[in-house]
């Protein structure tokens, strides 16, 4: 039973007491004052009628009777009974008429018993006879009936208005019970919420006390990602620098070139110092770390504004920059040089010759050994050409990249109006029984009719940059509800991180998936980390409409942003998808494996799903299992 109903109860209760009480005691009460004044009534109506008895000069019996009988149809008797010395009866009236006006339990519970009024009769100097007198009772039962009704008429009025205004301030003193209830639900949801404290001291004291275990578990979580974080820059990134380091930087440039969510073309570029050792002899070596500092500081203003472009340090005096999407070798070249010319500007003049730069556009598809190779290649060419040189190829046209923006908002467009969009759906396995999790739908787009299918990663930044996105995600969501109504199992989908802020879409993916709830808790819906972070109010939004629609609520791309993980533990996730880049050759890297296991501990804690993505090889698929992940997918997956 609830509180609030046990509160309601007692008061009733106590209610009903006090009214039983209060109306015994009135009841009683009046009772008793009746029978009082019936008392007076008789004796003075006795004495009345003997004084009127006591006057007559002849008292005959006819004269006395009709003395007696218009006495008592005067008045409202009972009884009236004229009695001689030797009691014998002279003249007698009785009513016999039962009570009326109150019903017969209230007569037997509050019986009115009234006791006649005496008084002598006088014939000269001797006693005549005895005249008692009884008022009838009845109208003493009706009157205390109708005091007695209109008292349980008030109460009931009292009782109502006092249980709609208790009722009320029930609420509004329990109100921060329910705020406290509303708090622990949403710890089982793993969202952290803390309420106002209420002016009662007793509620106050839990209220604290639950607020303070929220902060308590949200700063255990934000230490734990502070150091998950601070591991993760460990081992992979440049200690001097803050760049990314060579291990890192490979493992995205093999996703850039062989991943079909990769951008279908982009520019890799190499910069390699001029006789590093001479510098630090020139420099000292607090000057030479405060150069290689600046140096990472031009490469990360020229990456920052940029989606998808990666500044590393690979060794020593080699940098590189991963820059997809970026059409124009030789651009990115000049402008790097520029930035490291002004650099240059400023240091020793003893320091001749900084840089060399080398730069190659590269195709999705193409072999890492050869760009390597490539690069490496342009890289020695600037280095003859002399100081500050910089040598760029740009390679073979792309086939997709010399389309005009607006030629691609009407071949998108055009593709989704007409249904040229589809689902190639890829297995998403438990990690130690391998059975299905669900399947993950990704897109595919035809852009002509009866043309190629192409990758997201070939149309997906035009959809971003031309506002296309929200009508590709409605499209996909209806393709996901097809998918559940004809298969059995459980489908994800992916919504692209610039939909997540349009709130409009929010409006039109409840109307789409209201009606669903067959389907509803089968639809798995993940966004990338980067886009729920960038619009964390809009995507908490929308995790608590699905949710409470019954899907499932994702994030993909996990383990880039682990310092700020502690703004999801409100939210209220359901599982995480773990970028590629952290699982790729995970039995190889000791280092990472650590980071991957606090990983799913941390998440775990959370009762969070943890899936890794683009596994590669059985021996990745046994570390993951090891290191504790839920989920697995990927080439590895899919071949077992």
């Amino acid at each position: 039973m609830s509180l609030f109903r046990q509160l309601w109860l007692a008061i009733l209760g106590l209610t009903v007491f006090v009214f039983l009480g209060s109306f015994l005691l009135s009841a009683y009460s009046a009772r008793n004052y009746l029978e009082q004044q019936l008392l007076i009534k008789n004796g003075d109506n006795a004495s009345a009628l003997a004084m009127s008895l006591s006057q007559l000069q002849d008292k005959d019996p006819v004269t006395v009777e009709l003395l007696v009988a218009a006495q008592f149809d005067t008045g409202h008797y009972e009884e009236i009974q004229l009695l001689d010395p030797r009691k014998q009866v002279i003249a007698e009236r009785r009513d016999t008429t039962p009570v009326q006006g109150a019903p017969d339990w209230f007569v037997k519970m509050f019986p009115i018993r009234v006791q006649p009024g005496i008084a002598q009769v006088q014939d000269g100097w001797r006693q005549y006879g005895t005249v008692s007198v009884l008022s009838h009772s009845q109208f003493a039962y009706k009157e205390l009936w109708r005091s007695t009704w209109g008292m349980i008429l008030w109460f009931l009025l009292a009782a109502t208005v006092a249980g709609v205004v208790g009722t009320w301030l029930l609420r509004l003193i329990i109100r921060p019970l329910d705020q406290v209830v509303e708090q622990a639900n949403a710890l089982t949801e793993r969202r952290f919420t803390t309420v106002p404290e209420p002016k009662p001291v007793e509620l106050k004291t839990v209220v604290r006390a639950m607020n303070g275990m929220v902060q308590r578990i949200k700063q255990m979580f934000a230490e734990e990602t502070a150091r998950l974080d601070g591991l993760r820059k460990q081992l992979n990134r440049d200690p001097v620098t803050d760049l990314a380091n060579r291990d890192y930087f490979m493992q995205h440039l093999r996703e850039a070139l062989g991943s079909e969510d990769s951008a279908p073309s982009g520019v890799l570029l190499m910069m390699r110092l001029k006789d590093l050792a001479a510098i630090n002899t020139a420099l000292g070596r607090r000057d030479t770390d405060q150069l290689l500092k600046d140096i990472g500081k031009t490469f990360r203003q020229l990456c920052d504004k940029q989606d998808r472009w990666l500044p590393a340090r690979l060794n020593g005096p080699d940098f590189a920059i991963l820059a997809q999407n970026q059409p124009s070798a030789g651009s990115l070249a000049e402008t790097l040089g520029k930035a490291m010319s002004g650099l240059r500007d400023g240091l020793d003049e003893r320091i001749g010759e900084l840089f060399s730069i080398g730069a190659l556009r590269y195709h999705r598809g193409d072999e890492l050994a050869a760009q390597l190779a490539g690069v490496d290649q342009l890289l020695a060419k600037a280095e003859l050409q002399g100081s500050d040189a910089w040598v760029a190829h740009e390679g073979e046209a792309a086939e997709i990249t010399p389309l005009p923006a607006e030629t691609w908002r009407d071949l998108i467009s055009s593709a989704v109006n007409e249904h040229r969009i589809k689902l190639i759906n890829y297995p998403v396995l438990a990690a130690r029984s391998r059975v299905a999790m669900h399947q993950e739908g990704v897109l595919r787009m035809q852009t002509d009719q009866g043309g190629p299918w192409h990758p997201a990663g070939d149309f997906m930044h035009f959809a971003v940059r031309l506002n296309l996105t929200k009508s590709i995600d409605l499209g996909v969501v209806g393709l996901a509800l097809e998918e559940l109504r004809q298969g059995t199992g459980q489908y994800a989908i992916n919504l692209s991180a610039e939909t997540i802020s349009d709130w409009s879409f929010h409006t039109q993916l409840v109307n789409l998936l209201k009606g669903q709830e067959a389907l509803c808790p089968r639809l798995w819906v993940e966004v990338p980390v980067y886009g729920a972070l960038s619009h964390l109010d809009a995507f908490r939004d929308l995790c608590r409409t699905l949710k409470g629609l019954g899907c499932k609520v994702g994030i993909e791309r996990f383990g880039r942003k682990l310092s700020e993980f502690d703004k999801f533990a409100d939210i209220g996730v359901d599982y995480v998808k773990v970028d590629a880049h952290f699982v790729r050759d995970i039995d190889q890297h000791p280092g990472n494996q650590e980071l991957l296991q606090g990983v799913c501990r941390m998440v775990h804690n959370l009762d969070i799903l943890v899936i890794a993505v683009g596994v590669q090889t059985a021996e990745e698929l046994e570390t993951l299992t090891r290191l504790g992940f839920d989920g697995v997918t990927g080439p590895a997956v899919k071949a077992s």
